[in-house]
């Protein structure tokens, strides 16, 4: 079975709503210093671009967070694959994801986070489907785009550890 990938986000609208999505960040933490946590693997290329754009001091820490498997859904159950290097004790925190679908990971995530006690917690999200959220409590802060209910690969989303390479968003749709 091979997979056709239709263009959903070009490029060129990927870079634009970065670019927009860092000069928000930036005015919102003005006179201040913000940690951006990457969720990994798919958030990566996101936090780059975003960070690179961003005109107040960041720091960077990294986290492995998994509802998934080897398919197109998620499992329900999310598991720390690896957690932060440092301590958030005190910190402007800006977590930041490649895609909000169920919502129970980020909901997870953000209730063990606010527990280690950052000054603020926000949600930055590149894309964001809200008629998939099944948990109520996931407020983002900084949404890219959002999306309709189809698998999408690319920028950092993969199926199955392929096409995060693409430099655009595409839909997944399986041929015989």
């Amino acid at each position: 079975m091979a997979d056709k990938i239709r263009v959903l986000l070009n490029e060129e609208q990927v870079a634009q709503t970065i670019a927009k999505l860092a000069e928000q960040i930036s005015q919102d933490y003005k006179g201040k210093e913000i940690h951006l946590i990457c969720v990994l693997k798919g958030g990566v290329f996101f936090t780059c671009e975003l960070a690179k754009r961003i005109h107040v001091p960041v720091s960077i820490d990294f986290m492995s967070v998994s509802s998934y498997g080897a398919g197109m859904s998620s499992s329900g159950v999310v598991k720390i694959v690896k957690d932060l290097d440092e301590s958030i004790t005190g910190k402007e925190v800006l977590i930041v994801e490649d895609i909000i679908d169920s919502g129970r990971t980020l909901s997870y995530l953000m209730k063990m986070l606010r527990q280690r006690n950052p000054a603020s917690i926000k949600l930055c999200t590149m894309l964001d489907k809200p008629e998939r959220r099944v948990v109520e409590d996931v407020v983002v802060d900084y949404v890219g785009f959002h999306i309709p209910d189809k698998f999408v690969v690319g920028y950092g989303l993969d199926y199955n550890q392929k096409y995060r390479n693409l430099p655009y968003i595409g839909v997944v749709e399986q041929e015989e």
